[in-house]
């Protein structure tokens, strides 16, 4: 069938839905990894109800064209970008709080909420979702379902995937399927909410999700800024923390090269050539003894340590931290990479790269979510291709965090950009499973192509 016809059906179920705007067309081609398709969709579905969604894949497996679901665009591995033939399915605009349950401790929500309003309107309840991305503020709780999301509380309160008892899915050819529970407890059959979880719209459609809410925790937070020499003892001393046995809500680590470029675009003094930064973060009741402790690991580890119960000071300093990316994006294009190892291993993985950027010529600043062992390496380069160096620089990087018993992605996801390496961590014969399940839920593979496993 035509583009043209193809075009027709939809508008003719979805109204205005169907946006072929060249601005809606040239955004939807890429994310914040700096990656893009090799062009423009055919068109961009702004789905407002689950109705929308299901007469969008209807029409899509009818005609065989693909579908990219998107929602606020800022994945980092190139997973919701939409190309030429395919129709770039956005969620953004199904936003809604559908109910919350204070006694039950759930929420139930539409895709498209921000992580950030979500919590303030949960915050009226006494509650809120934990996951929080450092893109809180912009990032969906759909997409943080579809790629698995982490973030900077996940030590002490787990990822996306600990914070969904369920979703509802629309399946490729329109079906909706309401998957979990809404109870503490629930085995019956296969989890298939947790398959979902973290799929990268390969399976299906998140229409909606039944969350775990926490309640709001007590105490003052306190806040722990803590300088060291060298990225290595800082690494060192952050696992020191873990070791002990203690569990700060956050802790945060910035190399020498991400310190500097983040205090030059928030105008802050010029820190001192190779220092290393830890902030870290405790909750909760235990609050300041916590504090105490994990100050104490520091300092003994060679950390220059102050402790705050300010919340404006504990504030400035998260916000040093979520200055990270947009500290980068002024160096250049950011090819950001997101491997995890073993917490034991982070001072080790910090070792290996920086042995790759003496071997490449490269500067590659990285900033690691400590309390999880989640690093974040960007590599920087001029213009919109990503260099051959750069890969193979990232090449050797990814391997790196495998024999250190680590994987590829902690929570961008595998997308377009990690695909070729996909094989290398689950092996061939978990590599093709995992493809044949995918093939299940999508026999006619319109969702999402080209992302995930390469063909």
């Amino acid at each position: 069938m035509s583009d043209r016809e193809v075009l027709a059906q939809l508008r003719a179920e979805l109204g205005d839905a169907l946006d072929t705007t060249d601005a809606s067309l040239e955004a939807a081609r890429a994310d914040k990894s700096g990656h893009a398709s090799t062009g423009r969709p055919l068109a961009v579905v702004h789905a407002r109800t689950v109705s929308d969604v299901q007469a969008t894949l209807r029409i899509a497996s009818g005609t065989g064209t693909p579908v990219v679901t998107r929602g606020a665009g800022t994945g980092l591995a190139g997973g919701a970008n939409a190309g030429p033939g395919e129709i770039a399915l956005s969620l953004r605009a199904m936003d809604r709080i559908l109910e919350v349950r204070p006694d039950d401790l759930l929420a139930v929500v539409e895709p498209g909420i921000l992580n950030a309003d979500l919590n303030r309107a949960l915050a009226e309840h006494g509650l809120w979702w934990a996951p929080d991305p450092a893109s809180r503020d912009i990032s969906t709780v759909g997409g943080n379902i579809a790629t698995g999301a982490g973030g900077l509380l996940c030590a002490k309160y787990g990822v996306v995937r600990d914070a969904v008892l369920g979703v509802d899915l629309v399946l490729a050819d329109g079906r909706l399927l309401r998957l979990g529970h809404r109870t503490v407890k629930g085995v019956t059959g296969l989890d298939l909410t947790s398959l979902v979880i973290g799929s990268e719209g390969i399976l299906g459609v998140v229409v909606g999700a039944t969350l775990k809410l926490r309640r709001l925790t007590r105490g003052a937070v306190c806040t722990i800024a803590a300088t060291f020499t060298d990225v290595g003892t800082a690494a060192s001393a952050c696992s020191a923390v873990t070791a002990a046995g203690l569990q700060p809500a956050i802790m945060e680590l910035l190399d020498a090269a991400s310190l500097a470029a983040i205090h030059d675009l928030l105008g802050l003094a010029t820190p001192t050539p190779g220092e290393a930064h830890v902030t870290v973060q405790t909750d909760g009741v235990a609050a300041a003894a916590d504090a105490a402790a994990i100050a104490t690991v520091l300092e003994a580890a060679g950390g220059r340590v102050a402790v705050s119960t300010d919340p404006t000071e504990g504030e400035r300093l998260l916000a040093i931290r979520r200055s990270m990316h947009p500290a980068m994006a002024r160096l250049g294009t950011t090819l950001i990479e997101d491997v995890s190892v073993p917490r034991s291993a982070l001072a080790a993985m910090f070792t290996r790269i920086a042995e790759i950027e003496r071997r490449y010529g490269l500067v590659i600043p990285t900033v690691a979510h400590a309390g999880d062992g989640n690093l974040h390496p960007n590599f920087i380069f001029d213009g919109p291709d990503v260099p051959a160096v750069i890969w193979e620089a990232a090449d050797e990087l990814f391997h790196a965090a495998l024999d250190l018993g680590g994987t590829l992605t902690g929570e961008h996801g595998i997308g377009a950009l990690k695909r070729r390496w996909l094989a290398d961590e689950l092996g061939d014969d978990q590599w093709e499973l995992q493809r044949q399940i995918a093939r299940v839920f999508d026999p006619q593979g319109i969702l999402n192509p080209g992302k995930v496993f390469a063909t």
